[in-house]
């Protein structure tokens, strides 16, 4: 008896600290993450993207076949990073077609899909869709999110990765980045296109 009453207090105070814990990260991602919505709603991102002029950072995401990708598989060409929450999804799935159909026109170019989906859902979405010109990469063992800002923070998406785009030069410079506002929005395919042609 005496021991239950001495524990009692000791796991308040556990579920106080633990409290506020939740609350300060999510106070954190609010003033250093990006506000984005979901159906209008905001939600945020866990940091920012990499600014454009910047070195990219390196990067280890699983491509269909579970082999690791780096950034120094694609050195050398312009890298399109279309960033997204799931392949499951409308506005994601088209995203990953209109990227596959303009990639099969650009010379020295590498479009790169990145979902937290795992690589058997990616793979089995090109397969049903025919997508050759684009690479499906997968971030569901990595900290790329983290590392990247894209991460969702807070929301129903939480821990899925916001709709982003990134592009980076042959010297493997930033020179376009866009976070798109709104999850259920396309990313402006012109613009990212633009850069490189």
């Amino acid at each position: 008896m005496t021991s239950i009453k001495n524990f009692i207090p000791a796991f308040k105070l556990f579920l106080f600290g633990l409290a506020g814990l939740i609350i300060t990260s999510s106070s954190f991602a609010q003033t250093t993450g990006t506000a984005i919505t979901l159906g209008g709603k905001t939600i945020h991102t866990v940091g920012k993207l990499p600014a454009v002029g910047t070195p990219i950072k390196e990067f280890t995401l699983t491509g269909i076949d579970l082999k690791d990708n780096t950034l120094a598989d694609y050195k050398g060409k312009y890298v399109i990073m279309n960033i997204f929450p799931s392949v499951n999804t409308g506005v994601c799935s088209k995203s990953v077609r209109k990227f596959n159909e303009d990639a099969a026109g650009l010379k020295n170019t590498t479009v790169l899909c990145i979902s937290k989906d795992l690589p058997f859902a990616q793979k089995a979405f090109c397969g049903a869709e025919g997508i050759k010109n684009v690479v499906m990469l997968s971030d569901f063992r990595t900290d790329f999110g983290n590392s990247y800002g894209v991460q969702i923070a807070d929301g129903p998406m939480k821990g899925l990765l916001s709709r982003a785009v990134i592009v980076v030069n042959p010297e493997g410079k930033i020179v376009y980045e866009q976070q798109v506002p709104e999850i259920g929005q396309e990313p402006d395919y012109a613009a990212a296109l633009a850069v490189i042609k």
